[in-house]
């Protein structure tokens, strides 16, 4: 099932998050966050929006969420999104289903655009897997830019692949941008249940 996050899921995120600072570039901290950390990141997350995982069998396998792309007024109709699978689940569709419940549930809150922030580099780096491009692409995302050049991780210099997407109407009076904490997903946390099982899908 997908829910949305609890700030006593931080350990479990961890696990997953935790793999990709220490071993990929694909997440620009050098550092895994301490559990206290994680849960202050998730409960500050979840004032203004929406913050999913991923749970089959009693055990999350994958999480995303969205944060604001810039802080300023007049861009609070856009946000970044997020996404991390645990490592040995891969192409498992995992991150589709994630990706489809959070779109769903920003439209509601009339978010307009979606970012990405990708790491990507120009040869083959097993630091930095291209599936996170392509994965993007088959969601509905198109290349923005690119910043030559962002971050150093592992010896490398790499590049930050901005991806944009559109999910709603740019009209000259948006509505306004309702706050996650104050939608009527508090009481029953479930967002969906699948009951069958999981495809094989690039996430």
């Amino acid at each position: 099932m997908i829910r949305i996050a609890e700030e006593k899921d931080a350990e479990a995120l961890l696990d997953i998050y935790g793999y990709y600072v220490e071993n990929t570039a694909i997440t620009f901290e050098y550092i895994t966050p301490s559990i206290e950390e994680f849960q202050e990141r998730i409960r500050t997350t979840l004032e203004k929006y929406p913050y999913l995982v991923y749970e089959e069998a009693g055990k999350i396998l994958g999480y995303a969420y969205v944060g604001a792309f810039n802080k300023r007024a007049a861009a609070r109709w856009m946000v970044e999104t997020s996404i991390y699978v645990k490592n040995d689940v891969l192409n498992k569709g995992i991150g589709r289903l994630l990706y489809e419940e959070l779109e769903k549930i920003l439209k509601k809150q009339n978010i307009l655009k979606l970012i990405a922030c990708i790491t990507d580099s120009e040869k083959e780096d097993s630091y930095v897997p291209k599936k996170s491009v392509l994965f993007h692409q088959h969601m509905g995302y198109k290349m923005a830019g690119k910043i030559k050049k962002g971050g150093y991780k592992f010896g490398n210099w790499y590049d930050l692949a901005y991806m944009e997407k559109e999910i709603g109407e740019f009209t000259k009076e948006p509505e306004e941008v309702v706050l996650f904490s104050k939608m009527p997903y508090q009481e029953n946390r479930v967002i969906s249940k699948n009951n069958t099982s999981m495809r094989k899908i690039d996430d």
